[in-house]
């Protein structure tokens, strides 16, 4: 029983350590960028020695994909929470209204993101595990939009539900890089908003775009 006790005061405390650790990473890559920050940095920011980094991570690669996986899955999650309320049908300009509504927009997660990606575009290796990690969101929408078939009429153009899955997501790509330059959330919710709705459906379902 002791021995049980300590086991899980280790595994808590291991959890809390890897938490905290991302915590102050994804701080110091928001505001140094990606490619200027060290271990030694995450580990001074964060309270902790380089064993205790290493205990953790292998790399800041490996860091920065459990930060990618945490704010992948929390959209996956939002994306398909907000498309699974309407059932085996898909009303799309309501689903596009609470999707956006609920999306994350996190502009200092964009900064860390594309800093990452100029990164991953210049190593190959790194490139393929990003776009593996891309690829969840992309299935999330996918699996959601392929229930919906049958009930659901998405326009040719796009071919299959992978293919509006792609578009989707490159719609969220382009509407938050316009946000890293002109910081403004509320546009870009109803620009995203505009895109998907022109997307997925003839475009004749447009959403409402009344500010609060």
């Amino acid at each position: 029983m002791a021995v049980e006790r300590t086991t899980r005061r280790v595994t808590r405390r291991r959890v809390r350590t890897r938490a905290n650790l991302l915590d102050a990473a994804f701080s110091v890559f928001a505001a140094k960028g990606f490619g200027h920050v060290s271990i030694e940095e995450v580990c001074e920011a964060a309270g902790y020695s380089r064993g205790a980094f290493y205990s953790n991570f292998s790399s800041l690669d490996e860091l920065f994909f459990a930060l990618y996986r945490e704010r992948a899955d929390l959209i996956a999650e939002q994306v398909s929470g907000a498309l699974a309320l309407d059932g085996p049908g898909l009303d799309v300009p309501a689903a596009v209204d609470r999707v956006t509504d609920v999306l994350l927009l996190d502009r200092d997660w964009l900064l860390v993101k594309t800093d990452f990606l100029v990164h991953a575009a210049r190593d190959p290796e790194v490139a393929r595990s990003l776009l593996e990690h891309r690829a969840r969101l992309r299935q999330a929408i996918a699996d959601r939009l392929a229930r919906a078939r049958g009930h659901t009429a998405l326009p040719a153009v796009l071919g299959d539900t992978d293919g509006a899955a792609h578009a989707v997501v490159a719609a969220y790509d382009g509407v938050t890089t316009q946000l890293l330059l002109d910081r403004d959330v509320e546009h870009a919710r109803a620009w995203l908003k505009q895109l998907l709705t022109a997307l997925l459906t003839d475009g004749s379902g447009t959403p409402d775009h009344r500010q609060n």
